[in-house]
């Protein structure tokens, strides 16, 4: 059994840890994927919007989604098999919120350097791919962007880029914070705080940044502030 450092006298098994880890990381590997995905989808739609039913049809947005999960759970499997093939014969006790690798790692009596490279390599590489997609899109929509003569059009793309690209700096920067980086520089307790901004807040986020394009939330919000000011 394992005691979760922040949950006092509760406790989880073996295998239920084995399974929230894997569901963890399995959605925010496919998270990480379907950022990249919405930003080709946003590049499709501004800078072609004439052919974009038939760039972004069934027969492409359906294997994308597919594998965004395939890519996930391939993620996930090779983690949780790596980290839950070492020894944990010392302390018992999470030191964080929810079972993740790097605290798991922690309380391991084996040697954790082949799952520190596989962290390092796996995580690093799913990152620059998506970022490199969603920069060279947003590249594009940038591009596009400029040569409009239309201000209300650039207005109404740039209220569409800037929410999503903000979803996408919030995420990015805190997974590449929390598992790419040297294992010496660890520090659980840091560590903890990110973790509730990246599993708690940015979902909550991620409404309001995405609804902030819609008028009718707009102008609640202003009517809201402004009841709220005077």
């Amino acid at each position: 059994m394992l005691t979760n450092f922040m949950a006092a006298n509760k406790s989880i098994s073996f295998l239920q840890c084995a399974t929230q880890m894997f569901l963890f990381v399995t959605f925010g590997t496919t998270e990480c994927f379907l950022l990249a995905a919405m930003a080709y989808d946003r590049y499709v739609a501004i800078y072609n919007p004439l052919l974009y039913s038939v760039s972004m049809s069934p027969r492409v947005y359906v294997p994308l989604i597919i594998a965004s999960y395939v890519g996930g759970i391939l993620n996930a499997t090779i983690h949780t098999v790596a980290t839950f093939s070492l020894s944990f014969c010392g302390s018992n006790e999470v030191r964080h919120f929810f079972c993740d690798i790097p605290p798991l790692l922690d309380i391991s009596c084996s040697s954790t350097h082949t799952n520190q490279l596989l962290l390092f390599y796996f995580v690093g590489s799913i990152e620059i791919v998506t970022i490199l997609i969603v920069l060279v899109s947003y590249g594009f929509i940038l591009v596009a962007i400029l040569k409009m003569h239309s201000a209300e059009g650039r207005q109404k793309i740039f209220s569409t880029f800037g929410s999503h690209l903000t979803g996408v700096t919030i995420y990015h920067g805190t997974v590449l914070f929390m598992y790419v980086r040297p294992s010496s520089s660890y520090a659980l307790e840091h560590d903890m705080r990110v973790s509730i901004f990246y599993t708690v807040v940015i979902p909550m986020l991620n409404p309001i940044i995405y609804s902030l394009r819609n008028k009718d939330v707009k102008e609640a919000m202003k009517r809201w502030f402004g009841r709220s000011w005077f």
